[in-house]
């Protein structure tokens, strides 16, 4: 029973860093359509500078008002360097899928070069609160503290951008310019603005992944954003490219399924169970859980 439990709470905190991806990953396909490959990027320079932000305080590094920083530094940085990255270079290639790829395909490699050549290929250990390392007890199972943080930052996540999508006004514009972008631009609306806010919007979700996935990691490492952006994507697949809610559910199924069949089986199986999963999705209901393929709610 007790391993059980600590599966199901450990994967369900790894599902958490799965969703805090993939809602960007989401959010911006379902407004934009644009399948963003530079995603991994914002993940890992937020992840570098919320831990700059942390390193700068010492011993000092392990407090919660420092934590608290690195994770406003993480997702400010990721939002930023999202709304930098459309402005430039993706605003230019809307309607060009191929061109799209090719650049933020592009901008993910330099990225890793970028934070490399900064910061050095090696790992560097990530700060954090003394009582993330700690565990708490639950039937039996001593769970670390710090997948409930993943668990409880993911429901955060999910319950404010269904309340940003389905009760503001702003929310109404986004999910209007997904069902037709020209009805909303004839109104006076400024698409393009909307068009950067959700992109901006995605970074900083990958940047607030980036601090947690460090946390989650112990560490920071120049590719940490390449190995969490493969299972993104397939949890976008699964749950149904574009709907928000449809991530949730399958970061939560897919990570489970990684974390059991790891444990069941040999470590390894999780992730080959996971594509297999996909393949399955794909065959039976190409559109995912939610049943179509653009839907943010």
């Amino acid at each position: 029973m007790s391993t059980v439990v600590l599966l199901a709470v450990t994967g369900l905190g790894l599902g958490g860093l799965y969703f805090l991806v993939a809602s960007g990953l989401s959010l911006i396909y379902g407004v934009m359509r644009i399948l963003n490959f530079a995603h991994g990027a914002f993940l890992t320079v937020g992840g570098y500078l919320g831990y700059e932000a942390g390193h700068r305080f010492g011993a000092q590094a392990n407090s919660w008002p420092v934590f608290a920083l690195m994770l406003v530094v993480g997702t400010v940085a990721g939002g930023l360097l999202a709304v930098l990255v459309e402005l430039l270079l993706i605003r230019r290639l809307y309607e060009r899928e191929i061109e799209q790829v090719l650049v933020t395909v592009g901008l993910g490699l330099a990225a890793v070069a970028l934070v490399s050549g900064s910061w050095g290929s090696d790992a560097r250990t990530f700060p954090a609160p003394r009582w993330m390392a700690r565990t708490t007890s639950i039937f039996g199972a001593d769970v670390p503290n710090l997948r409930f943080a993943c668990i409880v930052a993911a429901v955060l996540v999910l319950l404010g951008l269904q309340l940003l999508l389905g009760r503001t006004r702003y929310g109404l514009i986004i999910r209007a310019g997904v069902e037709n972008r020209s009805m909303v631009a004839a109104l006076g609306i400024d698409v393009r603005r909307t068009f950067t806010a959700v992109f901006g919007l995605g970074g900083a979700l990958a940047g607030l992944g980036g601090v947690l996935t460090a946390l989650y990691n112990s560490t920071v490492s120049p590719g940490m954003g390449d190995s969490l952006l493969i299972f993104a994507f397939i949890v976008v697949v699964i749950g149904g490219l574009g709907s928000v809610t449809g991530s949730a559910v399958a970061a939560a199924g897919v990570a489970l399924l990684q974390q059991f069949a790891n444990y069941y089986a040999s470590a390894g199986i999780g992730d080959l169970t996971v594509v297999a999963a996909l393949a399955v999705v794909l065959l039976l209901r190409p559109s995912g859980f939610v049943g179509r393929q653009v839907r943010l709610a």
